[in-house]
């Protein structure tokens, strides 16, 4: 596991762009309280997901409104229809940590 940042530069609702090692993330602060990693790039458009709407436990797409399930990577809305990589996520100490290998198998 990887320490990302502060539980606190991550508010409720939200997404942040980290580089971890050379990969993208996009680490989300759900509206459930919990924090999520996917690969910070739309499997439809390439573009930085990280951008886009939290809504729940899933994000949006900002260019084309696609969905992803934060839980599973899975699209939930067109025009994706590929899911993308989510890691693993643990929070400590008020710090959150991220393993690079993706809990779903997906790779990019």
């Amino acid at each position: 596991m990887i320490r990302i940042c502060s539980t606190e530069d991550v508010p409720k609702g939200t997404a942040i762009s980290a580089d971890v090692d050379g990969t993208q993330i996009a680490l989300v602060h759900g509206e459930d309280g919990e924090f999520y990693a996917a690969y910070d790039e739309c499997s439809h458009a390439a573009v930085a997901l990280s951008e886009g709407e939290v809504d729940g436990c899933t994000l949006e797409c900002w260019l084309h409104g696609s969905r992803f399930d934060l839980r599973t990577g899975e699209p939930t809305g067109l025009p994706a229809t590929e899911p993308v990589p989510v890691y693993p996520v643990e929070v400590r100490d008020g710090d959150i940590y991220v393993s690079l290998t993706p809990s779903n198998g997906v790779t990019r």
